[in-house]
């Protein structure tokens, strides 16, 4: 098989995931989502020889992907964000048909008011990654992990029920 077919492969079985945890890290901003995205699996092309089969595909580029959104993160800190959460918690009152759409976007403004490492937590639960594997992309030990996860519901819990 040729690079670009394990690329294309690969590209296929994990971009919809990829894209959901960039949603998560930019409270759902589609755009910088997509752009992010982007720059995770050119990362993902340009050092396909280093991965060593160590882990499995997945941890590998959600660890380029935690490490890329967080580096976008830090470079868009002193940009303000375009909607408040106010904003989002309004409109997800809304009975609407666009209903369903605004809650979910009221939940990523909840996950965007998370520090950095909660945020990707909480990600990587929502795609229902095992422990084990999110206790490995994030350097943390399992039970630290499990007492991080109930400490983040406690807070998305307080934060969505405003």
């Amino acid at each position: 098989m040729t690079k670009s077919a394990d690329f294309e492969s690969i590209y296929k079985a994990q971009q919809p995931a990829v894209m959901r945890l960039c949603l998560g890290y930019f409270g759902g901003d589609q755009d910088k989502a997509n752009d992010v995205c982007q720059e995770i699996f050119i990362k993902v092309w340009k050092h396909m020889n280093k991965f060593e089969g160590k882990s499995q595909v997945s941890t590998w580029i959600y660890r380029i992907a935690v490490n890329t959104c967080l580096n976008a993160l830090r470079k868009n800190k002193s940009t303000p964000q375009t909607l408040e959460l106010q904003d989002h918690l309004v409109a997800a009152e809304d009975n609407t048909p666009g209903h369903t759409n605004a809650r979910l976007q009221a939940m990523y403004a909840c996950i965007e008011q998370l520090n950095p490492k909660d945020r990707s937590i909480i990600l990587l639960v929502l795609e229902q990654e095992p422990y084990p594997e999110i206790a490995s992309i994030l350097g943390i030990s399992e039970n630290n992990l499990r007492v991080k996860i109930h400490r983040i519901k406690d807070k998305l819990s307080k934060c969505v029920s405003l």
